[in-house]
């Protein structure tokens, strides 16, 4: 259950964006929701996500698996539930987007796709535990400006993901049944919170 309302003062800006957001989405999306009781947070949100939404230098299928990788190690459900649409929308192979949580055991990925997810994945752990092996691997194998694009749009889904953790924003329903494997106490928790 969310931590704060999801029913925020109606403003122009705030209309606007639930104006896009049910023509595009479908329906309103609880992060917006959420941030519209900061104008100016929410403003310069959606601003920072129309600029992240243009890089380029890196493969969508390969950003989406370090997005979704990062998601699934935080636990948030809301950001597994909506890439899990927005993914399986843009036409990316199913078996590739559901079997996110458990790539490791998962036949369906290169070696490169795994090394994406192992970088998200030490990227998203406190404190990070990227290693010199690792990240040699990805900029050999991506090109400096790729490698860059990677390691920022990791960046971008921890700090979506945390928030909407910590806002208690969980599944909007995008999928029948979003998981989020279990990691210790707090990973459990909000595996149990997925829909």
């Amino acid at each position: 259950m969310a931590r704060i309302s999801l029913t925020p003062p109606r403003t122009f800006l705030s209309r606007a964006v639930d104006w896009y957001s049910k023509r595009t989405y479908g329906k309103v999306l609880d992060p917006a929701k959420a941030l519209a009781h900061n104008p100016k947070v929410l403003r310069s949100d959606l601003r920072f996500e129309l600029a992240v939404a243009k890089w380029n230098r890196l493969d969508a299928d390969l950003k989406a698996l370090a997005v979704m990788a990062s998601a699934a190690s935080i636990g948030c459900s809301w950001c597994m539930d909506f890439g899990h649409w927005e993914n399986q929308r843009r036409g990316m192979d199913v078996r590739k987007v559901h079997d996110v949580p458990v790539w490791r055991e998962s036949d369906v990925y290169t070696p490169l796709e795994r090394d994406v997810m192992e970088y998200a994945e030490a990227m998203t752990a406190n404190p990070p535990q990227v290693t010199d092996e690792l990240a040699g691997r990805l900029l050999a194998a991506l090109g400096e400006a790729a490698h860059v694009e990677l390691t920022a749009v990791i960046a971008v889904e921890n700090l979506r993901s945390r928030m909407n953790s910590a806002l208690g924003l969980t599944s909007q329903g995008f999928k029948d049944h979003c998981k989020v494997p279990g990691r210790g106490p707090a990973g459990a928790a909000a595996a149990g919170d997925a829909r």
